[in-house]
């Protein structure tokens, strides 16, 4: 077997770098050195086709957890944890959770699948940049027809209403499950743990409003052309997934019935410390990823890597997320 050795030197070399005047220490490196860091990323967002329906993925910015801990999802241990993000190559110290929020374009109307935390830092000072990104992509929020929520949780419904108690999106119909909109509107709900009492303070808040735009929908219903609803319970109450189909082609928004492209896929039995009936939550999760493999279904998952677009394949008991970027993409 060869012995491959390669010494900075001869990198340069191979580059062509070494006497071209673009080695280490030429003007060049040198002028480029002096460039200002920008310290911010570039506006995300990915566009890409579901048949004829143009859809357009948009973050609102990753949440930043902290370090792994026993009881974010529950059964796995701290330990458990870390040694699923260092196996797979992530960060150990600070766990973080994008928010990949969908808007599709079906030719009649522009839909909005869930809002993102809004103004509120209370996820980490990351969050807060759906508007601006939706602005990057050339959609106006008043041109959102439909805002459609998977749940009622902070970092899905607290984006529909601005400091001032403007709304964001103006001309648009909401839709979401009753059962979200009955618990998380409840005050006695929330008289239990601190998260609790802001999750329904905020939901109060940012919901009640609106009630008078809000669309009650249920399983199985088609409630806009080429969308339609299916009942995820377990992380909330009402959690709803959507399926969204066009000339043949369909696409899954998933919302959270996972959370994490690695602990939600390989050990799908433990659920979430956020969910509301952990084992429901984690048969809903089964359920949907058993079909989307089965079927090939391309999907979006609110928390995965940006943009979250990708399969999901079996794997044994387990699952496999596969980030794949859509053959369609523009």
């Amino acid at each position: 077997m060869t012995n491959l050795s390669f010494s900075r030197r001869s990198m340069l070399i191979g580059a062509g770098l070494v006497g071209s005047g673009l080695a280490a220490g030429a003007p060049l490196a040198s002028a480029f050195a002096k460039a200002p860091l920008q310290n911010v990323q570039v506006p995300s967002v990915y566009r890409f086709r579901i048949g004829a329906i143009e859809a357009t993925a948009i973050s609102d910015g990753p949440l930043m957890l902290g370090p792994p801990q026993d009881a974010l999802f529950v059964g796995a241990s701290k330990d458990d944890f870390v040694k699923a993000l260092t196996d797979n190559y992530l960060p150990a110290d600070n766990v973080a959770l994008e928010q990949n929020i969908l808007v599709v374009n079906t030719g009649d109307k522009l839909v909005l699948f869930d809002t993102g935390l809004g103004s509120a830092k209370v996820l980490g000072p990351t969050t807060g940049k759906m508007i601006p990104n939706m602005r990057a992509a050339w959609i106006d929020p008043k041109d959102i027809d439909a805002v459609v929520l998977t749940h009622a949780h902070s970092d899905h419904c607290w984006g529909l209403t601005a400091d001032d108690g403007g709304r964001n999106f103006p001309n648009a119909q909401i839709y979401m499950a009753q059962a979200d909109y009955d618990f998380w509107t409840n005050e006695a709900n929330g008289r239990g743990s601190d998260l609790f009492k802001q999750q329904v303070e905020g939901a109060r808040k940012h919901l009640i409003p609106n009630r008078e735009r809000i669309v009650f929908i249920k399983d199985g219903q088609e409630f806009l052309p080429s969308i339609q609803a299916i009942a995820t319970p377990g992380h909330t109450v009402g959690h709803l997934s959507y399926m969204i189909t066009s000339q043949g082609k369909s696409f899954c928004v998933i919302g959270d019935i996972a959370h994490h492209h690695i602990m939600s896929t390989q050990t799908p039995q433990f659920p979430m410390a956020f969910d509301t009936d952990g084992q429901l939550g984690v048969a809903s999760r089964r359920r949907v990823f058993d079909m989307l493999a089965a079927q090939r279904i391309p999907l979006l998952a609110y928390h995965f890597p940006w943009p979250g677009v990708g399969f999901m394949a079996k794997q044994g008991d387990a699952y496999r997320y596969v980030a794949s970027p859509m053959q369609t993409a523009l």
